[in-house]
């Protein structure tokens, strides 16, 4: 398919970038910007005008709920959910059911998505044999099927020797494990401790659950000499102990959710279980220096952390209903809106979903990898055409996604989601959301 994307605000944020131009864009790749051939002749030609045209998103951490979780999420439903918000690669964690700690089950994941002709899915493989922190699996063979790394989700190794192993395993091979920092005992809470969670009866997850795991991982680092990434930090003090360990040299990278990002445990209210997330929502100090580690660098990308729920598993009590929230079509949104809010730069806006989430992916993203997150001539056509000026009201019954629940229901958000290119085929097209 050819394609014409013409009069659009053309931002690469890798680059830098950032002109009113024309896009051509011929057998999935993009051939010209800027200078398109007077000979080029379009399938279809977009009008961009008022638009920016950016790469396409990649979320590092959204869970498609196959295999095993059908009833919360179907691979066609969330899907379609993720090209509608401008996503056209996302990482998925391993704990579906069956766990990903088999090659045939991250090859059949991956043919059913590849058959959707939509976003490109990268498997996250189990660390362990079914993530029960005793056996590690076959990381070589799991690459192979198409594993970009490995990971517990949201399962921490309650042994300090198994970890060690692991990341000997990985740093071999030059394997990066992806961890979220969370010590096993003191992690069981349903909110962050503090006042509120107090006040309410909630059996608390202080900030030492983070800070604890994370010495412990980063001691493990200067032995091994692996690297790791860190999944949704959510803590001021998480976030210092990254800075000191980037600045001592440590191979480390690091993420937030959407929602650590703009809420804190106040968003609770009374009990509103939309509101029950894994890592808990913390306190507005928190949520400050996570935005300003954001802004500068020290944590690199912002994930959706997309995680569809059942309704009979999310209208229940605070304590008992399932954690998580649906995402990916809000993640543009969000990230524009962090960037108005905090006076950051749209480029910086994009970088964080885009072109720095690639860099963390790295050499896992294979012959991909020089173009993914950019828009540069002869690289892989993934582009996101949203209109920044125009607003939208989150309403759970018109997201695409099976999953309904999110804490941003009732937000007035900036950017809509027009046009998503995935592979050089239009993948999406918006109209009008309620």
């Amino acid at each position: 398919m050819k394609l014409l994307i013409k009069n659009g605000r053309v931002i690469d944020p890798a680059s830098g970038f950032d002109e009113v131009c024309d896009v051509a864009i011929a057998a999935g790749r993009i051939i010209a910007i800027k200078t398109v051939a007077p000979g080029f002749s379009a399938n279809r030609v977009i009008d961009a005008s008022g638009c920016i045209v950016a790469p396409g998103l990649i979320d590092l951490a959204a869970r498609l709920r196959e295999p095993g979780h059908e009833h919360e999420g179907m691979l066609e439903s969330e899907m379609a959910a993720a090209v509608a918000g401008g996503i056209t690669a996302l990482v998925c964690p391993p704990d579906t059911d069956p766990v990903l700690d088999e090659p045939g089950l991250v090859e059949m994941l991956k043919m059913r998505a590849e058959k959707l002709h939509q976003a490109r899915v990268y498997p996250l493989g189990a660390l362990t044999r079914r993530l029960e922190g005793e056996v590690l699996t076959e990381m070589a063979e799991l690459t192979e099927a198409g594993c970009v790394g490995f990971s517990q989700a949201e399962v921490p190794l309650a042994n300090t020797q198994v970890l060690q192993r692991a990341l000997l395993y990985a740093a071999t091979y030059g394997y990066t494990v992806w961890l979220r920092p969370q010590e096993l005992h003191l992690g069981k809470g349903v909110a962050a401790s503090g006042p509120l969670a107090t006040r309410l009866g909630l059996a608390g997850v202080p900030v030492a659950a983070e800070t604890i795991a994370l010495h412990t991982i980063f001691e493990l680092m200067k032995s091994t000499g692996a690297r790791v990434h860190l999944c949704r930090l959510s803590s001021a003090a998480g976030v210092e102990l990254v800075r000191q360990a980037r600045a001592g040299g440590l191979p480390v990278t690091c993420d937030i959710s959407i929602n650590s990002l703009l809420l804190t445990d106040n968003d609770i209210g009374f009990f509103d279980s939309r509101m029950r997330l894994n890592p808990p929502l913390r306190q507005q100090r928190d949520r400050d220096a996570l935005q300003q580690a954001l802004a500068d660098g020290a944590v690199d990308a912002l994930v959706s952390d997309h995680t569809p729920v059942d309704e009979d598993e999310k209208t229940l009590p605070f304590a008992e209903a399932e954690p998580g929230a649906t995402g990916v079509e809000l993640l543009l949104s969000l990230s524009l809106k962090w960037a108005q809010d905090s006076g950051v730069d749209i480029r910086r806006a994009l970088a964080v979903v885009t072109s720095e989430p690639a860099r963390v992916l790295g050499n896992a993203l294979g012959t991909l990898q020089a173009s993914a997150g950019r828009l540069v001539e002869g690289g892989v056509a993934d582009l996101c055409v949203f209109d920044p000026q125009a607003t939208w009201t989150v309403a759970p019954h018109a997201l695409r996604s099976q999953g309904k629940h999110t804490p941003f229901s009732g937000y007035e958000l900036p950017g809509r989601v027009r046009f998503t290119v995935a592979g050089g085929q239009l993948a999406f097209e918006g109209r009008d959301r309620a």
